[in-house]
């Protein structure tokens, strides 16, 4: 039995679709970051940096955190979406998503969705930042079907869920053919519309408005 400690934010859904994907049965415990259970000593135990998501993989005695850590983890444990043959390439597009993508469209969520008005500057920013995220995803997106190539990886399962958050980014994914294509084509995966309501069964996932 794994058990997930999360919240419903982006990275807390890249595990829970993971966990969907690959067919593992886990138990989800709640950690409420609106008030600050994230910083409570029992939870810092098992997150030094008071970050979810947390695995504990209570069969093999292992406490994880830090998302893309985790899809590592789980994807070498089930042998699914991260082809030992082709590490090196997937790795780079998740620390991508780690370091860069899901960051930016962060900073962006900060300043545009959750507090407008408050910084002129920080919502030029990165509004700026994640729409040439946009055209870059677009780009790479126009020359293979997926992130790392023509496989389903744990690249797109990290990307995914960022991109889930388009109607809070006012960039219009629309507008972009080939990032629809791919997040309209994963947004149909049976794993995928699991993990993403796994803290509210009634969440479905944000379509695209053509």
């Amino acid at each position: 039995m794994i058990e997930l400690f999360s919240a419903n934010t982006p990275n807390g859904k890249k595990i829970s679709i993971m966990l969907e994907e690959i067919g593992y049965e886990f138990k989800v415990t709640k950690v409420d970051i609106g008030k600050d259970d994230q910083f409570k000593p029992e939870f810092k135990k098992i997150s030094p940096f008071s970050k979810i998501p947390v695995i504990i993989d209570h069969k093999n005695n292992k406490t994880i955190f830090e998302s893309g850590a985790i899809l590592i983890y789980l994807g070498e444990i089930s042998g699914k979406f991260y082809n030992k043959d082709d590490r090196t390439n997937i790795n780079q597009w998740l620390m991508a998503q780690m370091g860069y993508i899901g960051p930016m469209l962060g900073q962006h969520h900060q300043f545009h969705h959750y507090n407008p008005g408050k910084s002129e500057f920080g919502e030029e920013r990165y509004f700026k930042i994640s729409k040439r995220i946009y055209n870059e995803v677009d780009e790479v997106l126009s020359k293979t079907k997926f992130l790392a190539g023509d496989e389903y990886t744990i690249a797109d399962i990290a990307t995914f869920p960022w991109f889930a958050r388009h109607e809070w980014h006012d960039i219009g994914i629309q507008n972009f053919k080939n990032l629809s294509r791919w997040y309209e084509e994963i947004s149909k995966r049976d794993g995928v519309q699991k993990g993403y309501a796994f803290m509210d069964k009634s969440e479905v996932i944000p379509k695209i408005n053509y």
